[in-house]
């Protein structure tokens, strides 16, 4: 039975268009790792892609090379362990902390590791609250990605390229990073995995928020 925070979660976003059952082997592998409700979502819904594929619940498994490449030599890489839970349609990855059981977003197309350092060392104080928090304050907004007019992006690519699979995503070519323009006709269906791979290679991520300081006044 779904609680009050997943109901949040699908009035704003959906129900899911994919659905594939979550792997027995993969509640015994991260039942110690990721907050209980996580399991309990992966049990009831599986993991699944809503909103047409504007967002995706994964298993996190399947993102470990990645997440390692992207925080390779960044201050996040030693700062906590983290576990990709889920991602968009355009490769924005929320990557979960399993120490602290604090979202970390990796902000691929644009090459941009998105976290406050200091709010990322805090421990959760109720990690089973922390995921329901994370699924109520999904907006389809925040997952869309706009043109450089400033055109939300996603039903125009789902309209011209069609429907993602669960390993693909919305990818431009050339990459943002390599001089590319945010317009719908640079935007590929592309493996997600190759194609952030070669995106992490071509840039160093930036750290949008380092040093700042949520406290200070």
């Amino acid at each position: 039975m779904r609680d009050e925070a997943f109901e949040v979660f699908i009035e704003d976003i959906g129900e899911a268009s994919f659905r594939t059952p979550a792997l027995e082997l993969s509640f015994e592998k991260y039942q110690k790792v990721l907050p209980k409700q996580f399991l309990e979502y992966w049990k009831e819904e599986g993991w699944c892609g809503y909103a047409e594929g504007l967002f995706w619940t994964v298993n996190p498994e399947d993102y470990e090379g990645l997440v390692e490449r992207w925080l390779s030599g960044t201050p996040f890489e030693t700062l906590d362990k983290y576990h990709v839970v889920a991602r968009s349609a355009f490769g924005k990855l929320y990557a979960w902390g399993e120490r602290n059981h604090r979202t970390l977003v990796i902000l691929c197309p644009t090459s941009a590791l998105i976290g406050i350092e200091k709010e990322l060392r805090t421990p959760a104080k109720d990690p089973d609250i922390a995921a329901q928090v994370f699924f109520a304050s999904k907006k389809k907004q925040e997952l869309d990605m706009k043109d450089e007019a400033g055109k939300a992006l996603f039903q125009r690519a789902l309209k011209k390229l069609g429907p993602l699979a669960p390993d693909e995503m919305y990818g431009f070519e050339p990459a943002l990073v390599a001089g590319g323009r945010n317009r719908l006709e640079n935007l590929q269906k592309v493996n997600l995995f190759v194609h952030l791979a070669i995106v992490r290679e071509l840039a160093e991520p930036r750290i949008p928020f380092a040093g700042v300081d949520p406290g200070a006044r």
